[in-house]
């Protein structure tokens, strides 16, 4: 495990735990190739925060790492619901796009 993921899950369950930290958790996680890991740390990512669309964003991507097309798809619905009442336009846009090319895929 890296140094990165290993300060990241010592926070876990402390003060500073919410969504923000379990995001930077899900990304450093994705990076590192541990999509599994990623998806469950970003999926409380949103269950912290529900408006992040950030997080759906990742989670999202997380699941399309780990072959859930269903999952992605579903993330990418509930961000760009998250994104609009928001008003964050860029993230709205980014999601409908992946959504879009999950769509068009032969098997998806």
């Amino acid at each position: 495990m890296n140094e990165r993921i290993a300060h990241l899950r010592a926070q876990c369950g402390g003060p500073r735990d919410g969504a923000m930290l379990r995001f930077a958790l899900g990304c450093a996680l994705l990076d590192d190739g541990q999509a599994p890991a990623a998806v469950a740390e970003l999926a409380q990512a949103v269950t912290f925060d529900p408006a992040y669309s950030a997080a759906w964003k990742m989670l999202g991507k997380a699941q399309l790492a780990v072959g859930d097309d269903e999952g992605a798809a579903r993330a990418w619905r509930e961000g760009i619901a998250a994104a609009r009442a928001r008003g964050d336009r860029q993230a709205e846009k980014e999601m409908a796009v992946f959504l879009r090319r999950l769509e068009k895929k032969p098997d998806g």
